[in-house]
């Protein structure tokens, strides 16, 4: 009847009822939490939200609290048979890096391979004319991933290259990353296809029921070419790095070219990825040809890392370079959102009297990301690291050097997107050489820069230091 009442026996029955739900809520996601959450912190956090918002912190706990990341990516490729090519041999660094090598061994499942040669092309007008003369003379296979690969400027030269190949029977792959075709004006999956070159999308997302798949992209950069020539670092295909109007415009990078054993470890990653996106394995001489003659003199290893293939591998592997220097480590990065782990590993290392730099941009492309990287720079500059802000236009590069003689390269920046949720594609490099040669081209580039001293952060006025701070308080999502 209208405006009857509820008898009191049943309205005290259903709020024990509510109260029981909501308290056996508030202990399932706090046990959660501490059971599962790897910082004491992040566990403290949450465990005192869900009690003191009772119903609704377990409800915000298990939106926003609960790693779903790495339990999705691993359902991504989980069942996946991965080609491995066998007999490839091994060797070992010198003694100072021993420790390193065996650490990187263990996360990264792969051998030290001898025999390699590296050579470093600097930005767009070095690494675009090599690239694409590589692939105008293909016989065989041509393998390409890019995280941005955009169809006009430079991007459509690449589009009349791969389209060529295909016209002489090379057998030509190219993977392309989902959120390059979705949020990109340019973006050069269409006129692949109008050309005739096969094209496979990685990981895209069925909203709304995956769009968690936003935060597993495939940010490598590979171009295979016949299975025995590689290239890779942090360049995209990208007008904005090809600039032949105004060269002093254009943005800066690095990307190397390989040859020898490590280029079969590349190939295998890209192969994985396209199988994965296509659902065609790629076997065969075409791809994996038969091992040569040593071509040169650099140990090298691929370090393939994502949240579903050795969780944090990348980390891992630049934790034990910075606990493994001695004089030198040298950062160049256009990102830097290093964790409270690698903010500890480099203030020790400059605490142990190692001379630690590091060379950011002074202008950069994401202007959150650099406020984020204000708000949180005075935990090295506090210890004696050593921080620069390189002069002119974007610098994407991406380099750690130790001591002249460990270098890692590839396409992972110092912030917890590469190192923790992206598909990235890192190769470490053994050789003095070699290590010379970068140490060289990172001091031209320190030279070019500014320091960025302590007392410049302190001075920053109270908004902007505001602003820096509440920036970085999304570090782990930038």
């Amino acid at each position: 009847m209208p405006g009857a009442r509820l008898p009191l026996r049943m309205v005290d029955g259903m709020q024990l009822a509510l109260i029981t739900a909501v308290v056996a809520a508030d202990l399932l996601s706090s046990g959660h939490a501490l059971i599962n959450k790897r910082d004491s912190r992040s566990a403290s956090i949450w465990v005192l939200l869900i009690w003191l918002l009772p119903g609704a912190g377990p409800l915000l706990y298990v939106l926003l609290g609960v790693n779903r990341v790495e339990r999705r990516a691993a359902k991504l490729r989980g069942a996946m048979v991965r080609h491995r090519v066998k007999g490839l041999g091994s060797c070992e660094p010198e003694e100072h890096f021993l420790p390193l090598a065996r650490l990187v061994g263990q996360v990264s499942g792969r051998t030290l391979l001898p025999g390699n040669t590296v050579e470093p092309l600097v930005d767009g007008r070095e690494a675009y004319p090599a690239m694409l003369e590589a692939i105008d003379a293909a016989r065989a296979s041509v393998g390409l991933a890019s995280y941005i690969f955009d169809a006009d400027g430079i991007g459509a030269e690449f589009v009349a290259a791969l389209a060529r190949a295909v016209r002489r029977g090379v057998q030509v792959r190219v993977l392309v990353d989902d959120v390059d075709i979705r949020f990109s004006f340019s973006s050069v999956h269409k006129p692949l296809r109008r050309a005739g070159v096969p094209v496979g999308v990685f990981n895209p997302p069925l909203l709304p029921a995956r769009l968690h798949a936003v935060n597993l992209r495939n940010h490598r950069k590979i171009l295979l070419v016949d299975g025995a020539l590689a290239f890779t670092g942090g360049l995209n295909i990208d007008k904005r790095y090809w600039r032949p109007d105004d060269a002093a415009a254009a943005f800066h990078d690095l990307h190397f070219r390989l040859r020898g054993p490590v280029v079969t470890q590349i190939a295998e990653v890209f192969a994985d990825d396209w199988q994965f996106a296509a659902g065609e394995a790629l076997r065969g001489d075409a791809w994996f040809p038969r091992a040569g003659e040593a071509a040169g003199p650099t140990a090298a290893r691929a370090i393939e890392a994502g949240p579903d293939e050795g969780f944090e591998r990348l980390r891992w592997t630049i934790l034990g370079g910075l606990n493994a220097a001695r004089r030198s480590v040298r950062v160049l990065t256009p990102y830097f959102l290093p964790d409270a782990s690698l903010v500890s590993a480099l203030a020790a290392a400059a605490l142990r009297g190692v001379e630690v730099d590091v060379v950011l941009p002074g202008t950069s492309d994401l202007r959150h990301v650099q406020w984020a990287a204000f708000g949180q720079l005075w935990q090295v500059l506090d210890r004696g690291c050593r921080v620069w802000l390189s002069r002119g236009s974007f610098d994407h590069s991406k380099l750690l050097v130790v001591d002249g003689a460990w270098t890692l390269l590839g396409s992972p920046n110092w912030d917890a997107r590469s190192l923790r949720l992206n598909f990235e594609l890192g190769v470490e490099c053994y050789c003095g050489h070699f290590g010379a040669r970068m140490e060289a081209l990172f001091e031209r580039k320190r030279a070019a820069a500014r320091p960025l001293t302590l007392a410049e952060i302190d001075a920053r006025p109270l908004p902007v230091k505001l602003r820096d701070g509440a920036a970085r308080l999304f570090a782990p999502f930038l």
